[in-house]
């Protein structure tokens, strides 16, 4: 009987000693569960902060990026040829640009700080300019790279003599790298244009027309010589 009640004994404290080491092991458990989320709440209070603090920031970082592009926007607005600088008249009543004309490539319309343009961004595909006469109105992007070609452009207004835009007419046709066409929002009937260079003409026998020609057509001026004045489309 008392081996028994030893046995029973032992049995049942094992049980308790069993039991304490399971709340034990809960209570550390517990404990680590604690500090656990009292963790994860600090960090998402400081990951909160930090958030809206960003917000804040990004806030009138783009507010100001905004005004920044706004601005730029209406730079670009009054001039997306990339031109900078202005037009200086020499002796012989030629105009050239002083200032920055730019090179880039774009497929989009450009708002040229001159009419007609002699230089600034332009389409990639030249105009055809090898004694080439259009009689309608050209794509300035078009025309401004046949002008990087070292081409001359002849352009003249409704108030042109018929028979000053036919003589100009025949003298384009004979010589390559030159092209004419109508233009409208010109200054003067009659306009020689070439890459940064750019004279009001008189008339077809104006001697700066000849001078003009023989100074510009594939001039110093020009950005690509050599490149061509054929095969070219308007865009």
């Amino acid at each position: 009987m008392g081996s028994a009640n030893n046995t029973a004994g032992a049995a049942r404290k094992a049980r308790i000693e069993e039991m304490r080491r399971a709340d034990r092991a809960r209570e550390r458990r517990n404990r680590t569960l604690a500090v656990v989320a009292s963790v994860v709440v600090v960090a998402g209070l400081v990951t909160g902060g930090v958030y809206v603090l960003h917000r804040q920031s990004d806030g009138s970082d783009t507010a100001a990026a905004k005004d920044t592009s706004a601005s730029g926007d209406a730079k670009n607005a009054k001039n997306s040829a990339g031109d900078s600088g202005h037009f200086t008249t020499g002796k012989d009543g030629v105009r050239t640009w002083s200032g920055k004309l730019s090179r880039t490539h774009v497929t989009t319309r450009v708002t040229y700080p001159m009419h007609p343009p002699v230089g600034g961004n332009h389409n990639p595909v030249w105009l055809d300019c090898n004694g080439t006469v259009y009689d309608k109105p050209v794509h300035d992007e078009n025309a401004v790279h046949a002008l990087e070609h070292g081409a001359v452009w002849v352009t003249y207004t409704g108030a042109a003599k018929k028979a000053d835009v036919g003589a100009l007419a025949a003298k384009v046709k004979r010589t390559p790298y030159s092209l004419m066409s109508p233009y409208e929002k010109q200054d003067a009937p009659l306009i020689l244009s070439a890459w940064g260079h750019q004279v009001a003409v008189k008339s077809a026998k104006d001697p700066e027309v000849n001078k003009f020609f023989a100074t510009y057509v594939q001039g110093e001026q020009t950005p690509e010589p050599g490149a061509s004045c054929t095969g070219g489309v308007m865009q």
